[in-house]
């Protein structure tokens, strides 16, 4: 399992890193509409297990992004980037508390819709934060990559207190604290380093813009974000009686699995973005 994960990891690492840095727009649009295809694929087959209608409302979510992003440039993606971030404050983070309502109910259709606005708003992030410069989307992703990595090992070697035993057994608060401290100490040092391969990133911007107080704040929201996307997949997958979002990724599991933290953390940091 291991060996298949770290070729699908290099496989993926083959592609994305040079439609990042080789600036082409055609190959750059054809992968992110390749991967938000399948996550909200991946998203309506959770809320619907066994349906044969999810392929469908796929390409037509689908469709409606391509449009709106690539074809209509002229869209205003800070409205998805705050309809993104309130949908996550108002109604996705507090189902972590609440529940989710059953599959067969009409609370379930109006989550699942909620849950694909989300996921255009990420991926609308993921255009706009591009277009600035693709270190500058990279990163974002790595606070992220970097919170999940701490979390991992602070998790093993310290964890004791459950962060959600209901939703994700192996998740621990201390996990959680590693994970931001992690950010914290990363994103200061590049900061601090003055080093010219920092300067267009997001950590830099913002703490130019807003200082230490403000960096170390919306760092930890950052974090607290991250978590709250991964338990969410974690809750709809428990609810669905899967383990992964779908086998797109051999040894990875589905693209959600992939990018579930992302999903509530990337609308943020580019409605952020736009006031620097």
């Amino acid at each position: 399992m291991l060996k298949l994960r770290i070729i699908t990891a290099l496989v993926l690492l083959a592609i994305l890193l040079p439609v990042l840095y080789f600036g082409n727009p055609l190959a750059f649009a054809a992968v992110v509409v390749v991967f938000f295809g399948a996550a909200v694929w991946e998203a309506f087959r959770l809320f619907t297990p066994g349906s044969k209608q999810v392929l469908l409302i796929a390409a037509v979510w689908t469709l409606v992004f391509v449009y709106a992003f690539f074809i209509v440039p002229q869209a205003r993606p800070q409205v998805w980037f705050g309809l993104g971030v309130a949908v996550w404050l108002l109604r996705l983070a507090p189902s972590l508390k609440i529940g989710l309502p059953s599959l067969a109910s009409f609370g379930n259709t109006l989550l699942s819709v909620t849950y694909a606005v989300a996921i255009v708003a990420c991926f609308a992030a993921i255009v706009t934060l591009y277009r600035h410069s693709a270190l500058y989307l990279l990163s974002v992703l790595v606070l992220v990559w970097i919170a999940d990595i701490g979390a991992y090992f602070s998790g093993k070697a310290f964890g004791k207190r459950k962060l959600a035993p209901s939703i994700s057994p192996g998740k621990s608060w201390e996990g959680a604290i590693g994970g931001a401290c992690a950010v914290l100490l990363l994103a200061g040092a590049a900061v601090l380093s003055g080093a010219a391969l920092f300067a267009d990133t997001f950590p830099v911007h913002v703490q130019a813009r807003f200082g230490w107080g403000g960096l170390a704040l919306v760092l930890i929201a950052i974090v607290a974000l991250s978590v709250c996307g991964d338990l969410f997949e974690s809750q709809l997958k428990r609810r669905a009686g899967v383990k992964d979002s779908s086998a797109l990724l051999p040894g990875h599991g589905g693209v959600l699995d992939r990018i579930d933290a992302l999903v509530p953390v990337l609308p943020l940091a580019a409605l952020i973005a736009t006031w620097l």
